[in-house]
């Protein structure tokens, strides 16, 4: 599957990260705790250079919790802080207004040092469409600010935050990367619903759900759907659209209705958490 995706919105996004990189003094990267590599822009690692960054792993709570905590562990020893995040959690919002005003303390003291009155740490927020960007900012600051919704490509330009006075943050629209280089990249990000699903063929999106689960999570695809081996994806189809109802008339099943129920299974967590990653995986993807 070749997905090549980069809407002029986003060509044009880049380039202002680029531009106001230099008015922040460091950077929220969020990614989400399903997909913790694969959500992560390589792009995005060229243009932030060295600023210091703290990696936020989104949507926790429809992630494998012990998955999740070994990816933070491993963005922690791999050097970058990393904290997992549910936004409906007053807890974790705190956690995240906490960490970034340690991230700013050093940038505050070099200004008092100088002799310069201390003014609030400007972070940057960036990340993928559809990692729930607008949602943690509308958290932040406690009050309706950004767009949110379900589709990725809410956010089209750059907007400066208030959040209490901790910090200042600047939003950023989602960027995607022109081509992904590992076929795999591209499943998972379609799985999550990080791309327009109308670009891709979602019946094998939802083939690589099926086979990952059957391998990760047998229990979990036993539970929702009563798959017991999964060996000819054809009769896999089959079985779960006879018994979700996914048929058309005369009787058939509906492959594509099929597809469209278990991604939005998987999306809305009635599959169960689910990470489709590994942390010990990561060198190969």
């Amino acid at each position: 599957m070749a997905i090549q995706w980069f809407p002029g919105h986003m060509a044009k996004a880049k380039r202002e990260v680029e531009e106001k990189l230099k008015l922040v003094d460091f950077v929220i990267e969020l990614v989400d705790a399903r997909a913790p590599l694969s959500s992560q822009n390589p792009m995005l690692k060229q243009v932030l250079n060295n600023k210091p960054k703290l990696i936020v792993l989104m949507k926790k709570d429809l992630a494998d919790q012990e998955v999740t905590k070994r990816w933070v562990d491993k963005f922690n020893e791999d050097g970058t802080q990393a904290i997992d995040v549910n936004v409906n959690h007053k807890g974790d919002i705190q956690k995240v207004i906490q960490q970034a005003k340690l991230l700013g303390q050093d940038k505050m003291e070099k200004l008092k040092r100088k002799g310069i009155q201390p003014r609030p740490a400007r972070a940057m927020i960036v990340g993928i469409p559809n990692v729930g960007k607008s949602t943690l900012i509308n958290r932040l600051a406690n009050k309706k600010i950004a767009k949110t919704g379900d589709r990725p490509g809410i956010t089209k330009q750059q907007l400066w935050i208030k959040v209490k006075k901790d910090f200042e943050l600047l939003d950023t629209p989602g960027i995607l990367w022109p081509k992904f280089e590992e076929e795999v990249v591209g499943y998972r990000l379609a799985a999550i619903g990080t791309i327009k699903d109308q670009l891709l063929p979602l019946p094998d999106v939802t083939a690589f759900i099926i086979r990952y689960m059957s391998e990760h999570y047998p229990n979990q695809l036993k539970d929702r759907y009563q798959l017991e081996e999964i060996e000819d994806m054809v009769e896999v189809f089959e079985s779960i659209g006879r018994i979700r109802g996914a048929l058309e008339s005369g009787g058939q099943v509906n492959y594509d209705k099929v597809a469209d129920i278990v991604i939005r299974d998987l999306r809305v967590g009635r599959l169960g958490t689910i990470t489709l990653e590994q942390p010990e995986d990561s060198s190969n993807s």
